[in-house]
This record gives C-alpha cells, sequence and structure tokens, in this order.
C-alpha cells in the first residue's frame, strides 16, 4: 500500500461548503498513515460448502469513531474527497490482500460514480497497470457497485461497466432490491453478480406469523428466474441463523454471505464456519422438500469425460504434452486440494502455444496464466433449473469451455456445451411430462418420489389429500374454462398456505390434490385453505346462485337436483415411522380420508388408519 495518497489516482469533487479544516486533515492523516485496513469476509457455495470468494471491508482505527466504514464513507463525503477515497480504500484492499497471500475471487466495493471518474478520468490502461502493481489478476477480481448513493449518468455508467468487463473483470450489483439497487440497474448494467438485499433473506415473516414469509420466499424465487434470464449469478446477503440457510438451499441460490457463515476478519478463513459447514456439506436439507417442478439428479445421466486436470504450477509445456495425447479434450481443469478452481480452453491456449518463441520464453511458466478463473461449475446432483444461467450468459465461454462436474464439490470431470444443450432440452421434456399443465404444480411421478424420499428417510408427516366438493355440476354449468379458473384458484390457496420450507404440494388430476405437511400447524393451515376457497370461490358464480346458495343441474345419474356452492374438503393421515411401507400405501389412506371429508361435509377430517402396524424395518 502507498505511504502517501500520491500513487492513488487523484479524483477530487468539490463539497457544496467547505468542511471544517480539521475533518480535512483528520482524513489525509488517516490516507497517509495507513490507518486504514481491510477484513475479509468468506462468500460460501451453498451447493458444496467451499469458499467462492471474499468481499473486502475496509476499517479504520479500533477503538475509535471511524472504525466504521459508514463513518469513513461520511466524513470523505463532508471534505468532497470521496471518489478519491473510495478508490484509496480499493488499493488498500488489494495491498491487505496481496499481504495475506490467499487465491480466489476478491470483491472490493466502489460508489457508481467513482466508477466512472475513474474510468473516465484515467481510463482502463491506469486501473489495469494498478492491479498488477497489486500482483493481482483482474479475472479474479469483482467490483462491487454499492448503493449508498444514487448512479447520476447511467450512460456513462453502462460503458463503465463495458470497459471492466473487456479488461477481465467482473462486475457485482449490491444489495439487489434496496433503494438504488434495482431492476433498472440489473437491466442496464447485466452484472456478473447481483447480491440479494438481507432484507429478503434474514428469517423473512417471523415477526408476522409467517404471511411476510411466503412473500419473501416469492420474491427470491422471482429474483432467481430473472438471474437465470440474464445469466447472472446470484449471491444472499445476510445470513445470520441455520434457518436463512435452508431456505436458500431450498431455493437454490448459489452462493451466500452472512455472520453465520464468516465474519470478516483481516487473516482471509480459509472454510466457512463449523456449523455452518455441517449443514452445507448434506447432501440435502433434511426437513426440506425439492423445490417444485424440478428433478433432482439430472446429471446423473451425463457421460461425464473422465479429463486429466493440472495444478496451480503445472507449466505450460506440460499442459501442451497434455493436449497433444488427449486430443478429444476440449480443456483442461485446473484443481488445488481436489477442489475445481478454474478452467483452460484447449483452442485459446494452443493458439498462443504455437506463436513464435512462446516455447522457449512461457514454456516453463505456470500455465493458470491462461485460465478461466470464473469457470462454472455444477455438481453432480443439481437439477436442470441449475444449467439454465449457462444457456442464457452473455458470456459464450461457458459453451466453449464447457463445464466443471463435481461431487461433494471435488472434481469427477468435464461437459461439454453441447452436451449442456441435450441434457437441458430433454431434461425440460422430462420435467413437463410430470407436471400438471393446468397448475404447473408437480404430478403423481414427483408425487410419489416425494412420499417415497419421507418414508425412506423415517420422517414423519401428514398426508392431506383435497378434493372440490360439488364441481362437476359448477364445471358442468358454466363450462370448462371457469371450471379450470376454480382449479387454480384452488391451486394458489394450498401453495400460499403451505410453508415452501417444509412442505410439498402435487396436483394428482382433476379438482385433486395432495399436501404433504411437515409443518407442525399443518391443520391450522388447510383450515385456512378450506375457509378462504369457500369466500374466494363464490365471486366464479353468477349472482343469482350467489344469492340463491347454489345452481340446479344435473346429477351423476342424469337427475336434477339443487348443488350448493362448490368447497373444499381435506382428507388428512398422520404418516408415522414404520407404518407405511410405499408411496401407494400413503396416498390410498389419504383418498379414503377425502371420500370421509366429503361423505362427511366437513372442512377437514383425520383419519386414523384401523389395524395399522409399523412395518418391519
Amino acid at each position: 500500500m502507498p505511504a502517501s495518497t500520491a500513487s492513488v489516482l487523484p479524483l477530487r469533487s468539490a463539497p457544496l461548503s467547505p468542511p471544517p479544516m480539521d475533518e480535512q486533515g483528520v482524513l489525509t492523516r488517516l490516507m497517509r498513515a495507513r490507518q486504514l485496513h481491510a477484513v475479509f469476509q468468506p462468500i460460501a457455495d451453498l451447493r458444496t460448502g467451499g469458499i467462492f470468494g471474499y468481499e473486502a471491508l475496509i476499517r479504520g482505527p479500533a477503538g475509535t469513531p471511524l472504525q466504521s466504514p459508514d463513518a469513513l464513507l461520511g466524513l470523505a463525503a463532508r471534505c468532497g474527497r470521496l471518489p478519491e477515497f473510495e478508490l484509496f480504500c480499493v488499493e488498500t484492499a488489494l495491498a491487505d490482500w496481496r499481504r495475506s497471500g490467499t487465491t480466489g475471487r476478491l470483491f472490493v466495493n466502489l460508489a457508481a460514480d467513482a466508477l466512472v471518474h475513474a474510468l473516465q478520468h484515467h481510463g482502463r490502461d491506469a486501473l489495469v497497470a494498478r492491479l498488477q502493481a497489486h500482483r493481482c489478476d483482474p479475472r479474479t477480481l469483482v467490483v462491487e457497485i454499492t448503493e449508498h448513493t444514487r448512479a447520476t449518468d447511467i450512460a456513462a455508467l453502462r460503458e463503465a461497466a463495458q470497459q471492466l468487463r473487456s479488461s477481465g473483470i467482473a462486475l457485482a450489483l449490491d444489495d439487489f432490491g434496496s433503494d438504488h439497487s434495482n431492476l433498472r440497474m440489473w437491466s442496464e448494467l447485466r452484472p456478473d453478480i447481483v447480491k440479494i438485499d438481507k432484507f429478503f433473506v434474514r428469517s423473512p415473516g417471523s415477526a408476522d406469523g409467517g404471511s411476510g414469509h411466503l412473500e419473501h420466499l416469492q420474491i427470491l424465487q422471482a429474483i432467481k428466474s430473472i438471474a437465470d434470464v440474464f445469466g447472472t449469478t446470484l449471491v444472499a446477503e445476510g445470513i445470520e441463523t441455520a434457518e436463512d440457510l435452508q431456505v436458500l438451499r431450498t431455493l437454490r441460490i448459489p452462493y451466500g454471505q452472512g455472520y453465520w457463515l464468516g465474519r470478516p476478519a483481516p487473516r482471509p478463513a480459509l472454510q466457512v464456519e463449523a456449523p455452518a459447514r455441517q449443514l452445507l456439506e448434506a447432501r440435502e436439507p433434511a426437513d426440506m422438500p425439492p423445490a417444485a417442478g424440478t428433478r433432482p439428479g439430472v446429471l446423473r445421466h451425463l457421460n461425464v469425460i473422465a479429463a486429466p486436470v493440472v495444478g496451480l504450477t503445472t507449466t505450460n509445456n506440460a499442459l501442451a504434452d497434455i493436449f497433444h495425447e488427449r486430443t478429444d479434450l476440449h480443456a483442461v481443469a485446473v484443481v488445488s486440494e481436489d477442489r475445481p478452481v478454474a478452467v483452460i480452453n484447449r483452442q485459446q491456449f494452443m493458439n498462443h502455444y504455437a506463436t513464435l518463441y512462446f516455447r522457449e520464453v512461457h514454456g516453463r511458466k505456470p500455465c493458470i496464466a491462461y485460465a478461466n478463473h470464473a469457470p462454472r461449475v455444477v455438481e453432480r446432483d443439481y437439477d436442470v433449473d441449475d444449467l439454465i444461467g449457462i444457456l442464457t450468459s452473455q458470456d459464450q465461454r461457458y459453451l466453449s469451455d464447457g463445464f466443471i462436474v463435481t461431487e461433494g464439490g471435488r472434481y469427477i470431470g468435464l461437459g461439454t456445451g453441447d452436451q449442456l444443450v441435450r441434457t437441458v432440452s430433454e431434461a425440460r421434456i422430462e420435467a413437463a411430462r410430470h407436471a400438471n399443465p393446468l397448475t404447473f404444480l408437480p404430478g403423481n411421478i414427483p408425487i410419489n418420489l416425494q412420499i417415497e424420499r419421507l418414508l425412506d428417510r423415517g420422517a414423519e408427516f401428514v398426508a392431506c389429500h383435497a378434493d372440490l366438493n360439488d364441481f362437476k355440476p359448477f364445471n358442468d354449468c358454466y363450462g370448462y374454462w371457469r371450471g379450470d379458473e376454480m382449479i387454480r384458484l384452488a391451486a394458489r390457496l394450498v401453495v400460499q398456505h403451505c410453508d415452501a420450507r417444509h412442505d410439498f404440494v402435487g396436483h394428482v388430476g382433476g379438482d385433486d390434490f395432495m399436501l404433504l405437511f411437515q409443518s407442525s400447524d399443518w391443520q391450522a393451515r388447510c383450515e385456512r385453505i378450506v375457509d378462504e376457497f369457500a369466500q374466494q370461490a363464490l365471486p366464479l358464480f353468477d349472482p343469482a346462485a350467489r344469492a340463491a346458495g347454489g345452481i340446479h343441474a344435473e346429477d351423476r345419474q342424469g337427475l336434477p337436483r339443487f348443488f350448493p356452492c362448490t368447497t373444499l374438503s381435506i382428507g388428512a393421515v398422520r404418516v408415522r415411522r414404520g407404518v407405511f411401507r410405499h408411496a401407494d400405501a400413503v396416498g390410498s389412506a389419504a383418498a379414503l380420508a377425502k371420500h370421509d371429508a366429503k361423505r362427511l361435509r366437513v372442512g377437514v377430517h383425520i383419519h386414523e388408519p384401523q389395524g395399522c402396524r409399523p412395518a418391519r424395518a
């Protein structure tokens, strides 16, 4: 780190009013006397438990009012030196990162205007030169656009983002969902990474009994869908509890950051905290169903290429020998301690290797200099939704380099772009076959798979079969279009009142649904579903039918009779450990409970199977 501010890109803007002279002096002394330092917070791979990268955070003198970054930025803003100070903080972080000896991806923070000013006043080459002075590979750096000030010139910021990418630096959008970090910024900048604001991550809905929880889950799901469209990598911020982490794993948010994973420290942590690591290294959350409409393990059927690997110190000559021996390889993974850290594209590397004097000058140097440090790594147990971002990414390296396949975070082989296209297409077709086309909820096959999964685990749950009462006469009277609308209403309500962290919703067919509850308040949830359906279904009847309380129609024997307005009945069966052997038995018991509920004309009926004995192990 420089001893004075002379080596920092000198950007200043005039303050609106002169600050006190002592504040100017304080800021200058802080920068000249090396009184600032960086701490590094790990960003975890929520799929494997490994480290995805580190965010550098600036700190002032310990035990003083200027220890926090907010106080430091406030001081710099009052002095009219915010852009200069932010760039100084970046250099401080780079110098401390170099001294730590840690390798990997580093996130540094810059306000939008500071980034624009740096590139407009000094250009991309000057920025890259400063990085090289700190021995920082631009391909391992992520510039994180912070939210504390609004960007004043979106067009200039967009141009700055393009210059960053052209130099190999990745761009991240911080605190998505806060005041200044919004969907327009995402659309305009097309960042490589978006960090989700902690407001949507920290135990959402706990204060209002759960109603807000569903809304936050739906928002997170929507953000993930947008990320799939843009090919953006997501990082969830503010993870402070095991529950936060479990929810994010269920939603398949790939990366996360927060105190429960690791606190900021001067020495970068090489692992996440032990409790979080134990949860992350588990094959799947113990108490959560898979995401609706997905088919876990889609890569199990992929023909993974068993390719050799290279290490961080492997020479260019050694890599060239591998490519000459294995002419079928499109790329080679760079692996450290059995975990992939980069990928080297065959064609790009061999183009360099074939140039004049390359072998003499660079042949014995490490080949890592020609690697892509942000490869696509896909766990073999992932489902198809984790692959969509590769196909929709604007960065075509992921199709030419292919992707790295891991198992438990450890390297097992490579996949190609062609394989990826075929795998995603086939899995999408298969998933569509297993989903109900009206509600897009999982159909019979996923329902049975989920029941078998719970039975195999020895989990105790409640299987509920929901069915509409007097639906056929309604459908006959008003037509299939309005009948479909009523079925979709039922689907919305059952999904709304089930907890996505613990419960599973499937559509058996027609007007029948299967709910698999692990929530302890399942009965109250069912009662709310029944009550709200009775209220919200009424507007689907015409005014005369609502006034009469029902409609006149023919029964199944063709005889005219009066049918009350459609309601919902739910039959429930408590599935205790060892009582049922197979999914079919659970489904039959739940169907019987449903028939009893309809016969008794009650909203929720709990059926206790007669003569059921625990199955032998």
